[in-house]
Parts: C-alpha cells; sequence; structure tokens
C-alpha cells in the first residue's frame, strides 16, 4: 500500500494553476501527497517542481500555436516520459484542451492504464458537441466546473462528470449594492497574444473615461510574473493606472470599483463572484474569428454561459472597437439599474456554482482524485 498519493498535475496557463495549487491544498487535508508536474507560481508555491516552464503552454489562437509548434510537440513527448518514468499513481490535466487530449493519446499509445483525470470540461456544447465522445476512451473522469456540465457531456456520450466549482467561490464578496462612483477594473488577459491585442484597446477606454464623473481611477489585475511587463507597458499612459499582483488587495480594489473591462476567461468569473458590474471584450485573431462565426458566435463570458441569458454585454470582433467599448461603458457607468441587475445576476450564479444542480450536486475535488487513488490500488 502506497504512503503517499503519487500525483501527476499538468496547468497550461494561470487559471489552471489556480485550480491546481486548490486542489492539492484540499488533498493536503485528506492524504500525504508526492507530486510531480507542469504548473506555474500557484503550484510551486506548493512545492511543485516543475517539468519546465507553464509559459510555454500557454498559448491561444491558431496563430500562437503555430510559433511554437514545435516547442509544443518537444513538451508533449517530454511530458508522456516523464508521467511514464514515474509512475503516478493518478493524473490530473487542468485545461489546456487540446495538450491535454494529445497527451492522454500518447500516453494510452504508449500502454499507460493508470488514471487519467481532466480538470475543466472542454466547451464541447458550444464548439463541437461530436468530440464529447472522442474524451470517452482518453479519461477516466472529467471535474467540471460549470454547474450544467455534468449533463451535457451524459447527454453528448462523454466520460463521467461531476461538478466540483470553482476557487473564485471562495472568494464571493457579499451582497452589495452597485458603487455611485468607483474605480474600473481592466483585465486585458494573460497570453502574451491576449496581452498584444488588448492593451491598446484597454488603453484608449482609459483615457475615454477618464473625466466620467462615476470613474476614480483605473488598476489592472495582473499575475506576479507579467507585474513588471504591465508597469512598463503602462508607464506611459496619460491617465494613471495601478498594476495588482497581490490577489488580497485584487479584492480589496474590487470592493471599490464601479465597473470591469474584461477579456472573456476565467476573469469575468472572478468578476461576477466579487459583484463588479462588466463588459466582456474579446479582440480574435483571424483564424479564430472565422471559427467563432462559424459556429455561431456562442456566449464567451462565463455569467453568460453559466446562467444561459444575457447578463453581461459582449464586445467579440475581430479587430478592437474602442468606439464600441466606450459606449458599452458608458450604457453600465449612465445606468445604475443595469448595473444593480448584473449585481442581482451575479447573485443567482454564486448559488449555482455554491450547490450545484439537483441532479449534478457540487463536489469535492479532492474526494474524487482519492476515489482512483484507492480503485488504483493504495
Amino acid at each position: 500500500m502506497s504512503e503517499a498519493l503519487k500525483l501527476f498535475i499538468l496547468a497550461g496557463e494561470p487559471s489552471g494553476d489556480r485550480i491546481g495549487a486548490d486542489l492539492v491544498r484540499r488533498l493536503r487535508d485528506k492524504a500525504t501527497i508526492a507530486l510531480t508536474g507542469v504548473g506555474g507560481d500557484e503550484l510551486i508555491g506548493q512545492g511543485l517542481k516543475p517539468l519546465f516552464p507553464m509559459s510555454d503552454l500557454a498559448v491561444m489562437g491558431l496563430t500562437d500555436v503555430l510559433v511554437r509548434l514545435p516547442l509544443l510537440l518537444w513538451r508533449l513527448e517530454q511530458t508522456a516520459r516523464a508521467i511514464l518514468a514515474a509512475k503516478p499513481d493518478v493524473v490530473v490535466l487542468i485545461d489546456a484542451q487540446d495538450f491535454s487530449k494529445l497527451l492522454a493519446k500518447r500516453l494510452k499509445a504508449k500502454g499507460y492504464a493508470g488514471p487519467l483525470i481532466l480538470y475543466v470540461a472542454p466547451s464541447v456544447w458550444a464548439r463541437a458537441p461530436q468530440r464529447a465522445a472522442k474524451l470517452l476512451p482518453l479519461f477516466n473522469e472529467v471535474l467540471a466546473v460549470l454547474p450544467f456540465e455534468p449533463r451535457v457531456m451524459a447527454e453528448l456520450g462523454g466520460p463521467p462528470t461531476c461538478f466540483v466549482g470553482h476557487p473564485s467561490l471562495g472568494e464571493s464578496l457579499p451582497e452589495r449594492a452597485p458603487a455611485e462612483r468607483g474605480l474600473v477594473a481592466l483585465l486585458p488577459g494573460s497570453r502574451n497574444g491576449e496581452l498584444r491585442r488588448h492593451m491598446p484597446l484597454l488603453r484608449q477606454a482609459a483615457i475615454d473615461l477618464a473625466d466620467h464623473p462615476a470613474v476614480s481611477g483605473f488598476f489592472i489585475p495582473t499575475l506576479r510574473s507579467l507585474e513588471a511587463r504591465l508597469r512598463a507597458e503602462t508607464a506611459d499612459w496619460p491617465v494613471p493606472v495601478t498594476i495588482v499582483a497581490d490577489r488580497d488587495e485584487r479584492h480589496k480594489l474590487y470592493e471599490q470599483s464601479v465597473l470591469a473591462l474584461s477579456v472573456s476567461g476565467t476573469a469575468t468569473l472572478e468578476l461576477a463572484m466579487a459583484r463588479v458590474p462588466m463588459v466582456v471584450v474579446y479582440v480574435l485573431d483571424a483564424p479564430q474569428a472565422r471559427e467563432f462565426d462559424r459556429i455561431g458566435r456562442p456566449h464567451v463570458g462565463l455569467p453568460n454561459i453559466i446562467l444561459g441569458r444575457n447578463v453581461t454585454e459582449e464586445l467579440i470582433t475581430a479587430q478592437a472597437e474602442p468606439e464600441a467599448l466606450h459606449a458599452a461603458a458608458l450604457r453600465l457607468l449612465d445606468d445604475k439599474k443595469a448595473r444593480q441587475s448584473q449585481v442581482e445576476a451575479f447573485g443567482e450564479l454564486i448559488g449555482l456554482m455554491a450547490n450545484g444542480t439537483a441532479d449534478a450536486p457540487r463536489q469535492d475535488p479532492a474526494d474524487r482524485v482519492l476515489a482512483y487513488w484507492q480503485i488504483s490500488g493504495r
């Protein structure tokens, strides 16, 4: 019987790194862990010595992937070899959907028979429903962060899926009325391509909104690894902006915020948990834009996806549109009832994320991982 759970964990971007660190903390409350894998600052803080920098996997869009393809293929082979050599009790692959699927296929082809868990369900319900069944032979289970995903994966013939929520739930702020005046949070993303496409747009938004009577200032919540870069990039902005990498400080500023302008992704869930009214924006590269049109331009903001209706305005475009973003921001800043409507919807979202649904109640992700440790011969 193994005395420690040998866990291989892989996170390919900051949101996955945060989820992975939360999982490790939960597991340590229940078992001893021997940890290997790939992750960023948060998993390193939990004792992980990564095989290689997580940033090697943090790509978004076909353009970024093609630039890094040789490196990605080498990291894929390196990771498969490391797992086969380490013989972990459980492998948890967090998001990084394309890399995770290719890695699972590589491991299966090499005869790996240990438990493989995918943490964060792919958005097959929006992009490619037929892909759900293709995950069935690759993963023993999917841990979903959205409450409706277990039902959808079952309907589409995917792997067993349970709802486990998201670490942002632990940072939700108490119910409060929208601020009359306050800060504007600017969230440009964390990948190189996202920063390249969104920083100029948010710079112009800050200039356009600086004199609005409801706006007292601007801040950019970011990662410690990006703090120096963003300080340098904003040094010549004509509008002062504070760069905030400390998570506690970030949430103090959310309490003082009247509005957020945020790229789509996990950031929108964090903002909803903090009850900050927002406009969701994303500037697509050319291949992303073609794909987005092909699949019918679905919701991309997590509040809209989770609640199944238009809660926050979304501006998803093939090129930056500063005038449209300014107009969307004014629609919220000039209408307290519109901000209140969002805040009330975020309260509903928090309830769903806390409890799940009747047919998919929220479970502890650590319990799901430990179940496979027991099955694999603990």
